[in-house]
């Protein structure tokens, strides 16, 4: 009887990998890159293109560390249209839109044309809304009260060194591919170790949640963003009422997505979004410890599951059938003799490690960490399970010293 169970969890595993590999996006590719798509794009290299004005609004909250950079790196985009940047500085104790100030006021007394630069104080926090989200109300009300109104708004972290051609990518992107809204994951940092370890399996994880191909797929439903580093037309945030129908989302990027796409009628059907790689566009926000990635995940991780036990029973039971059945049968096939257990368990592996290679090769890293992959996701298993026990402790959502109320309002 137990031998029976084993090989058939074993088979199923196996199957169930036969299934991601083949019918779950190509999930596992990362041909979905902004800069080798545009490398090919007629629009990228043509300098008669109309390049409209675009606002920029970056919502900061004690980021005086990274900010300057991520300032210069946007007023000094190679675009050729005008950029306006607006810091929304929600509340900072740390002097964060003085530093910002400054290095804008050092860049704009050089040769810098057709750039601005101004900061606004938030307002204070209403009940109901997530800072984030607040900052970015404010922020794109003001720029969307401008005349002319830009036709562009790009949203970006203030942690992000953006490369000098992002902007001019992501609107000859845009308009070639008549896009509402384009983003890019940025590429995030994979110094240390445990960035090593944990970084390409959370990129490897959300691409398998949201498989790109499927995001970028106008006939699908899936819609996905990185918050990072997104560019989204005005009139599809004024489509969608801005960012008060998601003010207390913390999974704020991927709730704008899905409100971008499933906001056309039933005679446009869904509306066209895109959602890619970048190799030069990186963040510069360090995870150097298990506890900075720990943090990272669990905030959010039970937000996913809508906050329920039952869906977090069910993904606790997948990722073990998912990604531990196969160490676990290997091993103890071979103990036992039973090559029945043991073969399709050694498949599994080997197809989990196959799938895991491009986005370890994407960031550089060693391709033994793709052996490593069932015991990285039994860290990110706890750390989803960590983030239900913050939940019903009423520490979830905790963020830059604030802890928000949870909600299940989709």
């Amino acid at each position: 009887m137990v031998s029976a169970i084993a090989i058939g969890l074993s088979v199923l595993s196996f199957l169930i990998w036969v299934y991601l590999l083949t019918f779950r996006g190509q999930f596992w590719r990362t041909d979905q890159h902004l800069e080798a798509i545009m490398e090919h794009s007629d629009l990228q290299s043509d300098s008669t293109l109309d390049c409209p004005p675009v606002s920029v609004v970056i919502p900061a909250r004690n980021e005086a560390e990274s900010i300057a950079i991520t300032v210069r790196s946007l007023l000094q985009q190679d675009y050729p249209g005008a950029v306006s940047v607006l810091l929304v500085d929600d509340h900072s104790s740390d002097g964060t839109s003085h530093v910002a100030n400054e290095a804008a006021q050092d860049l704009m007394s050089s040769d810098v044309d057709n750039r601005s630069f101004e900061s606004l104080q938030a307002l204070p926090l209403p009940a109901g809304w997530t800072g984030k989200l607040w900052a970015l109300e404010q922020g794109t009300r003001a720029v969307l009260e401008r005349s002319p109104q830009p036709e562009f708004v790009l949203l970006s972290d203030a942690d992000i060194i953006h490369d000098p051609q992002n902007l001019s990518r992501l609107v000859s992107k845009s308009r070639q591919d008549q896009l509402d809204l384009a983003s890019v994951m940025v590429r995030l940092r994979c110094e240390s170790v445990w960035e090593q370890m944990l970084i390409p399996a959370f990129i490897f994880f959300f691409e398998k949640l949201y498989p790109f191909r499927w995001v970028n797929d106008p006939h699908r439903p899936t819609a996905a963003a990185a918050g990072g580093c997104i560019l989204i037309r005005s009139t599809a945030l004024q489509r969608i009422g801005g960012f008060s129908p998601l003010r207390d989302a913390l999974i704020d990027d991927c709730t704008l997505a899905h409100k971008v796409k499933h906001s056309g009628t039933e005679e446009t059907g869904f509306r066209s979004i895109w959602l890619g790689l970048s190799s030069r566009t990186s963040s510069l926000r360090p995870y150097p410890d298990l506890k900075t990635v720990w943090d990272m995940v669990a905030r959010t991780a039970y937000t996913q599951l809508n906050y329920s036990l039952l869906l977090l029973m069910g993904t606790l039971l997948s990722m073990a059938l998912v990604y531990l059945v196969a160490p676990v049968g290997l091993l103890g096939g071979l103990i036992a003799g039973q090559l029945a257990i043991a073969i399709p368990c050694f498949a599994t592996w080997l197809m989990m490690a196959i799938a895991y290679w491009p986005i370890l090769r994407f960031y550089s890293c060693s391709p033994l960490w793709a052996v490593a992959l069932p015991a990285i996701a039994s860290l990110y298993t706890l750390m989803t399970l960590d983030s239900a026990l913050r939940h019903w402790q009423g520490r979830g959502g905790a963020w830059k010293g604030r802890t928000y109320a949870t909600s299940q309002r989709s």
